[in-house]
């Protein structure tokens, strides 16, 4: 019998992985993938997986989470992305927590891959997010680095949730591009004015903090690859937000 727990799935041309993303979840009751406007194959393949869709162009991904949240049929629900995989272990540990829930939310650590391996130092190590709530709860509204608004009563669920961000290094690249657009408009929004030691000094304390002081350079050349390609993003970033409001 399906767990009764709705499974949230935000995607943007994910057509090559989201159908292996779907089958994996097909223990929970209902899977709703909200899609931000993809211009491949990612609706016809959700579809033919099983997966309800939304589709929601031009929203931001706090934004897809948020439409399919208000959809879900069931109590509780798990923030899935198209990039990540609830291996059986995870899947048992779900179905026991929201049968007898003994918190409000759940934070689950997530297992980082990069060009295939897993990582321990340079920040990937053991990194937790709120994925598991009650429908009630939405996520803050964000371009990049949303998460669920604040709740005080928090639980931790022991197994790991499976994550490979990038595809290849080509992939990573284009994400960067991508996400620094957005994060500088996340920082316009916001009030926030790119100054000197921003494109100067941030990428480079980026690098410093997560290849020297956060043991990237234990992960040999894939810690220096990821650190460098990290500080590029933040180089980005800032030259993005001192762009727009150089153009007012």
């Amino acid at each position: 019998m399906p767990a009764p727990i709705t499974v949230v799935i935000p995607t943007l041309n994910e057509g090559w992985q989201i159908a292996e993303c779907v089958g994996q979840v097909a223990w929970a009751a209902e899977v709703i993938v909200a899609d931000g406007g993809s211009t491949d194959d990612t609706v016809a393949r959700a579809r033919a997986a099983g997966a309800v869709v939304l589709e929601v162009p031009g929203m931001t991904i706090a934004g897809q989470r948020n439409a399919a949240i208000a959809r879900a049929a069931h109590p509780w629900v798990f923030a899935l992305d198209a990039d990540e995989r609830i291996g059986p272990a995870l899947a048992a540990e779900v179905e026991r927590t929201i049968a007898a829930p003994q918190h409000e939310a759940y934070a689950v650590w997530r297992r980082n891959h990069y060009l295939g391996r897993p990582m321990r130092f340079a920040g990937w190590g053991r990194n937790r997010a709120v994925r598991l709530f009650r429908r009630e709860r939405r996520f803050v509204e964000r371009r990049v680095h949303e998460g669920v608004e604040p709740v005080d009563d928090v639980g931790q669920l022991g197994e790991a949730l499976e994550h490979t961000p990038y595809r290849d290094l080509a992939d990573q690249i284009r994400k960067v591009v991508l996400y620094s657009e957005w994060g500088a408009r996340d920082l316009a929004d916001a009030g926030r004015r790119a100054r000197v030691s921003d494109v100067v000094l941030r990428p480079a304390w980026a690098f410093f903090r997560s290849y020297v002081l956060v043991l990237g350079v234990l992960e040999g050349w894939r810690g220096l690859v990821l650190c460098g390609v990290s500080a590029v993003n933040v180089f980005l970033k800032y030259v993005r937000l001192w762009d727009l409001q150089r153009r007012g």
